[in-house]
């Protein structure tokens, strides 16, 4: 039992072994063409309070910063001089409890200029206000953006002393409007958000217990009211959402070896997916349901395997090769790319391969320990968590964006606690 918990938790056995042979292709830079955007500050007259001014300069900042992830893409200008792309020029109206915003958005090579209305209430001004900054982003490129989304995450802020508590948290993709959802007192690990947005599972380590279970839960995230899964004896972790939310697949070692399952919500049904003699842990899907990548140690370490899970033990094939061992494969959205996290060069770095085991990128190198990658809902971005040691006795590990190519935009969470296991919503 100790032995299968450290496999999930830490995934440190086999590191004797050499890695093999293989080939990196490096993620080069290319030469972009970007689109200059300026969002116009509305004037603001005295139909609007200190408070309530404080409030719309914050709306444009927050658009302007939402553009700025996107910086091969757009390159936000300070002011409207020189060459504009597109400019969106806001008109701000009192409206009880809020603003309408008016943008007129100026598409200045094809001279087209369309008006949009947004009413924002000042009690929902971020949440609003990253709607507004994905209703521009639509006009312009025509879908949605990461502006909408969020990200649970795992924090150890509430620790006290050396009593290590680890709880739920879930912010904006720019890593504000941080919202506590767990209050276990214990180890929450593994989060995972449905399709739709609205549930998260994640598993459960209770201290001050006899028999130190590792129980999966589920979080309706509107009531957020939780309940329990699966408790069979050993491992309940690991899990994901399958299209249509209406099943999952998960990690299990009741049978006494870890298998991943396919669990039906409704009736809590248990099929299995894989079984085999060496541990499989830590399953992704991709986006029709296809085909499923997972960890397994039936190389001898832990490497990164693929295979059809509507048929157990379905064309299985092992795709990574990179490092000593390798941890938490995610499919991109589009099902096309898996991204995982290996450990070479004496610590972990995210690398990038495609679905069929070709075209392996390594996405980080020189930047601390790297881990627990997940793709934003467009494809684009990947968040990880990343950890520096800053001292002999001191480290701190936070969770930073960056884009698919690898190109860093920084980090999200700081001085939270050590933030791990970002996952991003669909």
């Amino acid at each position: 039992m100790k032995r299968l918990l450290a496999f999930v938790l830490v995934l440190t056995f086999s590191l004797s072994l050499v890695a093999e042979d293989v080939v990196i292709v490096p993620v080069g830079d290319a030469e972009l063409q970007t689109s200059n955007i300026f969002v116009k500050a509305p004037k603001l007259n005295n139909s609007f309070g200190p408070a309530q001014k404080k409030q719309i300069r914050q709306i444009v900042k927050l658009i302007n910063n939402d553009f700025s992830f996107y910086k091969k893409i757009f390159k936000v200008m300070k002011d409207g001089n020189g060459k504009l792309d597109y400019l969106i020029d806001c008109v701000a109206k009192p409206i009880p409890g809020g603003v309408e915003f008016q943008t007129h958005y100026n598409d200045m090579a094809k001279n087209k200029k369309v008006i949009n209305k947004f009413n924002i209430t000042f009690a929902k001004t971020r949440e609003y206000g990253h709607r507004l900054s994905d209703a521009i982003y639509q006009l312009i490129m025509g879908k949605e953006s990461i502006f909408t989304s969020k990200m649970v995450f795992v924090s150890d802020r509430t620790s006290v002393g050396r009593k290590i508590r680890k709880e739920l948290y879930m912010m904006d993709f720019d890593g504000l409007g941080i919202v506590r959802l767990t209050h276990h007192n214990g180890t929450v690990i593994s989060p995972a958000i449905s399709s739709d947005g609205k549930k998260v599972l994640y598993s459960l380590i209770r201290e001050g217990v006899r028999r130190r279970n590792i129980n999966l839960y589920m979080m309706d995230l509107t009531t957020k009211k939780f309940h329990l899964l699966s408790s069979r004896k050993g491992i309940n972790s690991g899990a994901v959402f399958l299209p249509g939310d209406k099943e999952i697949f998960l990690t299990m070692s009741h049978s006494g070896n870890s298998e991943i399952y396919k669990m039906v919500l409704k009736t809590k049904k248990l099929t299995a997916v894989t079984k085999h003699y060496a541990i499989d842990v830590d399953p992704s899907i991709n986006n029709n349901g296809s085909l499923m990548t997972f960890l397994s140690g039936r190389a001898g370490k832990p490497m990164i395997y693929t295979l059809d899970p509507r048929g157990r033990e379905k064309n299985v094939k092992r795709v990574s090769y990179v490092g000593r061992f390798n941890a938490t494969p995610r499919f991109s959205p589009d099902g096309r790319e898996i991204v995982f996290s290996s450990w070479l060069d004496n610590r972990f770095d995210i690398f990038r391969i495609d679905s069929k085991g070709l075209n392996l990128s390594r996405l980080t190198k020189n930047f601390g320990s790297n881990e627990d990658p997940t793709y934003s809902k467009d494809g684009q971005f990947i968040a990880f968590s990343s950890k520096r040691v800053l001292s002999k006795y001191k480290a701190v590990q936070n969770i930073y964006i960056m884009d698919r190519d690898g190109d860093i935009l920084g980090n999200i969470t700081k001085k939270f606690g050590n933030c791990i296991t970002p996952r991003w919503s669909k």
